[in-house]
């Protein structure tokens, strides 16, 4: 399958529709050979009640690029899962944009582990995350 960027790009905006990356605003930028990137708004809809970036929704965007990731860079005849993530929020953010990107820290059949950095406007890190994600056969 040879698609062109935009292509790809547009099919991952579709497969979002009514699920928490639409209610999140999470949007797919770029990819590579090894890379997704998406983007997600830090508005009032994504703070904690102190009025900073939850850190549970930065979560769910380092899960959703991840996931996305590895459903582009495997054989597409799998469902992909999420088993492990874990997350470092070493910076807090009230308002603007974050970006997570998704690289491949192990590659395997079965099991994929990422590195997935969340940074702001200025390239700032907001918050470090790993995650395993799993592919299984598709029913």
């Amino acid at each position: 399958m040879n698609y062109t960027k935009d292509e790809v790009l547009a099919r991952l905006a579709e497969s979002c529709k009514n699920t928490l990356m639409e209610t999140l605003d999470i949007e797919y930028i770029d990819f590579g050979e090894d890379f997704l990137t998406a983007q997600m708004p830090v508005t009032p809809r994504v703070h904690q009640p102190d009025g900073v970036l939850h850190g549970g929704a930065m979560v769910a965007l380092a899960e959703s690029v991840g996931s996305a990731a590895s459903f582009m860079f495997l054989d597409q005849a799998h469902t992909i899962r999420g088993i492990e993530i874990s997350a470092n929020h070493v910076k807090s953010k009230r308002e603007g944009m974050v970006y997570a990107k998704a690289t491949f820290i192990h590659k395997g059949r079965t099991t994929q582990l990422w590195n997935i950095d969340v940074v702001d406007e200025e390239d700032n890190l907001i918050s470090k995350c790993k995650l395993t994600t799993i592919a299984l056969p598709r029913k």
